[in-house]
C-alpha cells in the first residue's frame, strides 16, 4: 500500500478538535511491535485489535426526529463517497473493502458488490464519487492513483490509471456533460477526462494550478462553465482561481498544442486572511461562490461581481462531540468540510467535528444544524471518569454527503453507518429577530432583541442559546436578566436581549453574527449583519 498522502489524510481526515492532538493512519504506527490481529473473516482484519474500536465503530444505527441511520451489514467497511441515482437509490464507496455498495431506501436493504480487481487488504480514501446518465458510477482512489468506473447494469468494475507525477492525490470528482473533472489535491492540478472513452484508451487533460507548491482543493462550475477552485498552503493562506475552461480548451484545439500558458485563461483573487483551509466549494444559482473552511467554524460567500468575501459562522460544537476530559480543547471548532447546494437554493455542508449536517438558507439568512446521533469516543477527548456516557461522546467522521431533494444522505466513516437527514420535517423552534442588521462604530455597541418560540407539542424543550461570532473584535453579551439555558414549554416564547459590541481595534467591514437556540438534536439560528464603519 502506498504511503503517499498520509500527512494530508491525517490532517483532513483524522484531526481532533485541538491542533495539538494528532493521530496517525491505521496500520502506519512505526512504534508498534507486531500488534495482535484476531482473524474474523471481515474487513476488520485490516486493523490490529487495538485499533478496531477506533476505525470500525459500533455499527449501531441510531435516530433522532430528523436523522435516521442504517447499519452496513458488513463490519468495518469505512464508507466515504456517497451519491444517489435517478431512482433515489443510494450508492457509496467502502474505503476498507474497495467495494461499491447500494442502499435501497424503499426496502431499507444493502447490496455490496465484490470488486475482484481490489488487492487483498487494500485500503484507500475514496473522496470523489458521481453517477453518470449511462448508469455507471465513477469514483476516485487516492492510494492507488486510480479513477474507478462501476457499471450498475452489469455490476463490473473498471480501473483507470490516474496521471500522477510525484505526489498525486485524486480527490473530488464531478461528471459535467461529456467530461469528468477531478482535483488533484497534492498534485496541484485539475484533470479532465472523457468518460465515454474505453478504459484502454483514456486521454487526460491536466491543467496545472498557478500557485507552486500549494494544494488544489474542491472546485465549482458557474453558469458560463468557468471552473472555480482554491490553491492554498497550510496555515499560510492562498488564492481563489477562476479558470476559463471553454476559452482554454478551444484555444488548445485550434493551436494544436498540448498546453498553452495558463495565465492567459485565469483570474486570481486573494483569499481573506481568515480563510485558511477552503476545502468544499459550490456556486449557487445567484452566481455566489461558497467555500467551507476546515480549520475554523466558518464558511464564506464570494460575489464575483463585487469581488467581496463575507464570513459566516456556525454554532459551537456540543460538548459531547469532544468531551474535553483533559481540558486540552480551549476553543472547539466545527470544521465545515464539503459544501453543496440543493434545489431550493440552500447551502448544505458537513461540520466534521461538530457531528452535524447543516443547511443555510441565504434568502432568510437562517441556519439549521442537524446533530447526528452516532459518535465514536475514540475520536474525542472522552473518558468515563467524567461521568459522560462514552456512547454519546466523540464524532462519527461524517466525511461526505449528497443532496437528493429534501433528503441529505451521508456516510459515517468510523461508525460503519450511512444516514439521512429529512429537511422537510417541521422544526421545533422559531427564531424571530427584532432587527437583522446593526450599524456600529469602533468601540461601540448596540442592543438587539430576539425571541425563541416553541413550535413543538412534545412538552418541555431544553434550550441553550447560540451567540456566535467569528471575529475577536466583535463580542455578544447576554443581558444580565437573561439566562443562557432554559426550558421552553409547548407554544411558549422567550424574549432574549443581547449587546453586540465592536472593540476599539475593530476593522471596518461587513460581518455576520449568529443568534439562535440549540437543542440536543438540532440547532436553529439566524444571522445578524454587523456593519462597522
Amino acid at each position: 500500500m502506498k504511503k503517499k498522502g498520509i500527512i494530508v489524510t491525517i490532517f483532513f481526515g483524522f484531526i481532533l478538535l485541538s491542533s495539538t492532538v494528532m493521530l496517525t493512519l491505521p496500520g502506519f504506527d512505526p512504534g508498534a511491535d507486531s500488534p495482535e490481529v484476531t482473524i474474523t473473516g471481515t474487513p476488520a482484519d485490516n486493523f490490529p485489535d487495538e485499533q478496531r474500536a477506533q476505525f470500525c465503530g459500533s455499527s449501531n444505527a441510531k435516530s433522532t426526529n430528523y436523522v435516521q441511520e442504517f447499519s452496513i451489514p458488513t463490519l468495518c467497511t469505512n464508507p466515504l463517497g456517497i451519491v444517489t441515482d435517478y431512482d433515489g437509490n443510494v450508492w457509496f464507496a467502502q474505503t476498507n473493502t474497495g467495494k461499491i455498495a447500494k442502499f435501497d431506501p424503499n426496502t431499507e436493504t444493502f447490496t455490496e458488490y465484490e470488486n475482484l480487481l481490489w488487492p487483498p487488504g487494500g485500503r484507500s480514501m475514496m473522496w470523489g464519487i458521481d453517477y453518470a446518465p449511462d448508469g455507471s458510477i465513477w469514483y476516485t482512489d487516492e492510494t492507488y492513483d486510480s479513477v474507478w468506473k462501476f457499471s450498475t447494469l452489469n455490476e463490473k468494475y473498471d480501473r483507470l490509471e490516474y496521471p500522477s507525477e510525484g505526489n498525486s492525490l485524486p480527490q473530488k470528482l464531478r461528471i459535467e456533460g461529456s467530461q469528468i473533472i477531478i482535483n488533484d489535491f497534492t498534485g496541484n492540478k485539475l484533470t479532465f477526462l472523457d468518460p465515454n472513452q474505453s478504459s484502454d484508451n483514456v486521454n487526460y487533460l491536466s491543467i496545472p494550478s498557478p500557485v507552486d507548491d500549494s494544494v488544489t482543493a474542491d472546485f465549482a462550475i458557474d453558469a458560463n462553465d468557468n471552473v472555480w477552485f482554491t490553491n492554498w498552503l497550510y496555515q499560510q493562506g492562498g488564492v481563489l482561481v477562476k479558470f476559463d475552461q471553454n476559452g482554454y480548451l478551444n484555444s488548445v484545439a485550434n493551436s494544436g498544442e498540448k498546453f498553452l500558458p495558463l495565465l492567459d485563461f485565469i483570474e486570481i483573487y486573494e483569499l481573506p486572511m481568515e480563510l485558511l483551509t477552503p476545502n468544499g466549494a459550490v456556486i449557487t444559482d445567484d452566481g455566489l461562490l461558497w467555500l467551507a473552511d476546515t480549520t475554523s467554524s466558518s464558511f464564506f460567500s464570494f460575489d464575483p461581481v463585487t469581488e467581496k468575501f463575507v464570513q459566516y459562522v456556525t454554532a459551537d460544537p456540543l460538548l459531547s462531540t469532544y468531551g474535553n476530559q483533559t481540558g486540552v480543547v480551549k476553543t472547539p471548532i466545527s470544521r465545515p468540510y464539503w459544501i453543496e447546494s440543493d434545489d431550493q437554493g440552500r447551502i448544505v455542508f458537513n461540520e466534521q467535528t461538530a457531528n452535524n449536517i447543516s443547511v443555510m438558507d441565504p434568502r432568510t439568512e437562517s441556519l439549521v444544524e442537524y446533530h447526528v446521533p452516532s459518535k465514536n469516543p475514540n475520536w474525542g477527548d472522552c473518558d468515563p471518569g467524567t461521568g459522560m456516557m462514552l456512547a454519546d461522546c466523540g464524532v462519527a467522521q461524517i466525511f461526505d454527503f449528497t443532496v437528493d431533494g429534501n433528503k441529505i444522505w451521508f456516510t459515517e466513516w468510523v461508525e460503519n453507518n450511512i444516514g439521512v437527514v429529512d429537511t422537510s420535517i417541521p422544526l421545533p423552534l422559531e427564531i424571530q429577530l427584532e432587527s437583522d442588521s446593526v450599524l456600529l462604530g469602533t468601540d461601540n455597541s448596540e442592543e438587539i432583541d430576539f425571541v425563541v418560540s416553541s413550535q413543538s407539542q412534545q412538552g418541555l424543550l431544553g434550550v441553550s442559546l447560540i451567540l456566535s461570532t467569528a471575529n475577536d473584535f466583535l463580542s455578544i453579551d447576554l443581558d444580565e436578566n437573561s439566562s443562557e439555558t432554559f426550558q421552553l414549554g409547548s407554544d411558549e416564547s422567550r424574549p432574549v436581549s443581547v449587546t453586540i459590541r465592536a472593540s476599539e481595534n475593530a476593522i471596518p467591514g461587513t460581518y455576520k453574527v449568529l443568534l439562535g437556540a440549540q437543542l440536543s438534536d438540532v440547532a436553529i439560528s439566524k444571522y445578524v449583519t454587523v456593519t462597522i464603519e
